[in-house]
């Protein structure tokens, strides 16, 4: 398991063990994480799975590909430079302590 932290729309923080493999959503998800919605389970269409990268301690995430830097650009609400939808981060032992923050809802 590797550990996450998630800070809440209301501002609390949890700390999640995400599965090494898996998008980070489906480990947000299983959490209960609060405004992760997922609702095209994984496509990247919606960006109800957006979150701002506050924190990577192993160094930076692979750039997003170009269908998740469209839909965060075009559906995101409140994009910003560390915009990413969690449904398109692998989990991998280099997430491990990187923090995000749940963006707004529309």
């Amino acid at each position: 398991m590797v550990k996450v932290t998630f800070i809440e729309q209301d501002g609390k923080r949890r700390e999640i063990d995400a599965v090494a493999g898996d998008p980070l959503m489906y480990s947000a998800k299983d959490a209960g994480i609060d405004g992760i919605v997922a609702e095209c389970g994984g496509s990247a269409m919606c960006a109800t799975c957006h979150c701002y990268l506050l924190e990577a301690p192993n160094g930076p995430l692979p750039d997003p590909l170009v269908d998740e830097a469209d839909t965060i650009e075009f559906n995101a609400n409140e994009p910003r430079e560390n915009s990413r939808l969690t449904c398109q981060i692998k989990v991998t032992e280099a997430l491990e302590g990187a923090v995000f923050q749940v963006a707004t809802g529309r």
